[in-house]
């Protein structure tokens, strides 16, 4: 089924609000921001450890990584399985999953040791690499969306070079 413009505007409405209210709490109060180790902008604060930090963090990784990356796992299996039934396997349907738990991983897992141990001991040149990798995530899912689809993967080929890819164009014909 299509979806609706009304579904998709409150989809991103949504978005826009959940993003607004994890980013709005340690301003009011619950979890802290900090500048990054390195100073150049401002992450959470996981140089405290205590309780404010522990109940933020862990409320930040079920909301923000946990049950999303459960709804990416069912959705893309489902899209999987009925790839799998039709015979066309479009794109590597782990891949976005795969490159979520790498690519926010790192930055998860510093942020739960900090939780329990103090994390000032690391140099910040090794406590920015897991931020740096996170902040690529935009990056990392267009290229994956760009080149895990076979129409846009044909349109940049054709952007590049001039020529069009066959099977690309086979695929145009036949929808």
């Amino acid at each position: 089924s299509k979806l609706q413009w009304s579904t998709a505007i409150s989809m991103m409405v949504f978005a826009w609000l959940f993003a607004a209210f994890w980013s709005v709490m340690p301003l009011l109060g619950w979890g802290e921001y900090d500048y990054e180790p390195l100073r150049t902008c401002c992450t959470l604060d996981y140089s405290k450890g205590d309780r404010n930090y522990i109940t933020f963090l862990f409320a930040l990784s079920i909301f923000n990584f946990m049950i999303p990356g459960f709804i990416m796992m069912t959705a893309y299996q489902s899209i999987h399985h009925k790839f799998k039934k039709s015979g066309h396997h479009k794109f590597n349907t782990g891949l976005p999953l795969k490159t979520l738990v790498i690519c926010w991983g790192p930055y998860c897992l510093l942020s739960f040791y900090a939780a329990v141990e103090n994390v000032m001991f690391i140099s910040p040149k090794y406590r920015m690499v897991p931020a740096i990798i996170a902040k690529t995530v935009p990056t990392v899912d267009a290229f994956v969306y760009a080149l895990g689809n076979e129409n846009y993967r044909g349109g940049i080929w054709q952007f590049l070079t001039g020529q069009k890819m066959e099977k690309a164009e086979v695929d145009n014909k036949t929808k």
